[in-house]
């Protein structure tokens, strides 16, 4: 008979066989430690899509040569900080009012209500007022330009905007063309970046 108890040994059994241990992934480094942000731009970098700037390759030159000029096309200017809070010139609204009432005029003259005309024609004149308000000289304003062309069938029409922005130097302008069949609604809105 068999004693049980402690000092009694236990059946061996085979131990179970492990499955092999797989080399272990070097651990991704925090973007806190030192010099590993710069590798994680990189690695977003590489995945991402870019806006890259046409440059017209040189022919005669060699690859490396072209590198070179690539680089320097693509370098972004850096600024030092100004300080400046108010603008140099401020924004005008009734100066560009009649500029932009002028273009509406020239530009819808013998113009009839057609939606796939005007799908194309707000964003030539939307293009074209930007353009003209941007001759005035505003400096460190941004232009938002809205072109409604609104068609007349008998209906009301309400447009609400609303923003969050400066009540010094921020701003609006407007100006309407009205014909037969349409009315043509356009607003700029100039905000002051400091």
């Amino acid at each position: 008979m068999e004693k049980r108890g402690r000092s009694a040994k236990a059946p061996s059994m085979p131990a179970p066989q492990q499955p092999p241990v797989a080399p272990r992934k070097e651990r991704r480094p925090s973007m806190f430690e030192k010099e590993a942000y710069a590798q994680i731009l990189r690695e977003r970098l590489r995945e991402s899509v870019h806006d890259v700037q046409y440059v017209e390759p040189p022919f005669d030159d060699s690859i490396a040569d072209l590198g070179k000029e690539w680089k320097s096309a693509l370098a972004k200017l850096k600024f030092a900080n100004s300080y400046r809070m108010e603008p140099l010139k401020k924004f005008q609204a009734h100066t560009v009012e009649t500029k932009v009432q002028q273009i509406l005029k020239e530009s819808l003259q013998d113009v009839k209500y057609d939606d796939k005309v005007f799908s194309r024609l707000s964003l030539e004149l939307a293009d074209r007022i930007l353009s003209s308000v941007k001759e005035f000289g505003y400096h460190r304003y941004k232009f938002i330009i809205k072109v409604l062309f609104i068609q007349k069938t008998g209906q009301a029409i309400n447009i609400a905007s609303r923003w969050i922005w400066d009540v010094a130097w921020d701003s609006w302008a407007s100006a309407k063309h009205e014909t037969e069949t349409y009315v043509a609604l356009v607003l700029v809105f100039a905000l002051y970046c400091e």
